[in-house]
């Protein structure tokens, strides 16, 4: 069990005492003390639905102690590493992130085209480390919203209400341009039918900012939420928002073309496995008409588990993890191609040192490999797991 630091007192988690600690220390901004090290780590909390949670600050995880539940595995290893100070500037007082978009929030002129935001060829690499792109975005927010993580201990206690909580609680410790990025994202909530009308009343207020009429480029959301269906319109497709029915959302036929081009591999996965979720992030936007266009567009897919996957090897590899008590923690590629290794996931709870876990694609070469153990020999701290594909069956994971 965690211990915490906070004011004067000292608390363990789960007490009855940390509990009403912890709503005082929220309305005074107070921030506890992790006692995993000696002095402690400063956290924060969060408000979570109607609970109470203490939480790492910001890219603070690698100094916990490894079998804290709070310790983060490192993120050079993956593709925040080159964001941080550059798309990501974190604020160490505060542990507020200042992000830089490659996508626009307004709109100019009528184009109704959306753009497919996703994977990135080799020559948009210098653009790499200076902004988000839209699934980078995703992926940070899944990131910080703790959602990478994972122990056997949860299964079948992870659903669309917890996910939409932390995605929505992550996004208030982020800026866009100094404004909180809470006030230009909305996740919809679980849908109940008993509860429609309210639902859409609340839904209607979120979005009320993008059918403001105003002179200027048009003002547009973010929104994530779960893919139920792609269905057919008279022209291009109507993406159908689960959790959110009878609202309407267009994507043109040219757009709806490059999706399936861009996202081949996340429609299939999806597509292959029923159990899998398909994530979408995308800006949107009101017509003149008053139909809710989208702008820009990419997808994640994720298991039963909401943990994000990329591959079938992957996939094989998070079966294998989500059996273990042992906690799991998944690595994002957010801005980088697939032709760059990143670790697919970390057991940092592993004994003596955490385990990084590598896959090595069959289409990998000789620089993939090159990188990948420049990787490897910078973190001496760390065992390596590698799967090279070509080789054949998966290797045994390290034992719990």
């Amino acid at each position: 069990m965690r211990r915490f630091h906070i004011g004067n007192g000292i608390y363990e988690e789960g007490t009855d005492d940390l509990l009403e600690r912890l709503t005082a220390a929220y309305e005074t901004k107070l921030r506890p003390l992790c006692l995993c090290r000696s002095p402690g780590v400063p956290m924060y909390v969060a408000r979570i639905g109607d609970q109470f949670v203490v939480k790492r600050m910001p890219l603070s995880g690698g100094t916990h102690d490894p079998q804290c539940e709070s310790y983060e595995s490192p993120y050079q290893l993956t593709g925040l590493g080159p964001l941080i100070g550059s798309a990501i500037r974190i604020d160490g007082a505060t542990g507020v992130a200042a992000l830089k978009l490659d996508f626009s929030m307004t709109k100019r002129g009528s184009r109704t085209s959306a753009e497919t935001s996703g994977a990135l060829s080799p020559a948009t690499v210098k653009k790499e480390a200076h902004e988000l792109s839209l699934r980078a975005l995703l992926h940070y927010l899944w990131h910080e919203s703790g959602l990478t993580e994972w122990t056997s201990l949860w299964t079948g206690k992870r659903h669309w209400w917890h996910v939409r909580s932390h995605l929505v609680e992550a996004a208030r410790t982020m800026t866009v341009r100094g404004k909180p990025l809470v006030d230009r994202l909305f996740v919809p909530e679980p849908f109940r039918a008993e509860d429609k009308t309210a639902i859409e009343q609340r839904r209607a207020v979120a979005l009320a900012d993008i059918r403001q009429p105003a002179p200027g480029p048009r003002r547009l959301m973010l929104l994530i939420g779960e893919i139920k269906e792609f269905s057919q319109a008279r022209s291009g497709r109507m993406v159908v928002i689960k959790h959110m029915p009878g609202f309407r959302l267009f994507i043109d036929e040219r757009s709806w073309k490059a999706l399936q081009t861009r996202f081949s591999a996340q429609l299939e996965l999806w597509q292959a496995n029923e159990a899998a979720h398909l994530i979408a992030i995308m800006t949107i936007g009101s017509t003149g008409s008053g139909l809710t266009m989208i702008s820009e567009i990419a997808l994640m897919t994720v298991t039963g588990e909401w943990l994000p996957v990329e591959s079938v090897y992957e996939e094989r590899v998070l079966e294998k993890l989500t059996k273990m008590r042992r906690k799991s923690v998944k690595g994002l590629r957010f801005n980088l191609s697939l032709s760059q290794p990143v670790a697919i996931a970390m057991l940092p709870e592993a004994r003596p040192v955490p385990v990084a876990l590598y896959a090595v694609p069959p289409s990998a070469g000789a620089d993939f490999e090159s990188v990948l153990g420049e990787m490897i020999d910078a973190r001496p701290d760390l065992h390596a797991w590698v799967w090279r594909i070509d080789d054949g069956d998966m290797p045994d994971l390290p034992q719990e």
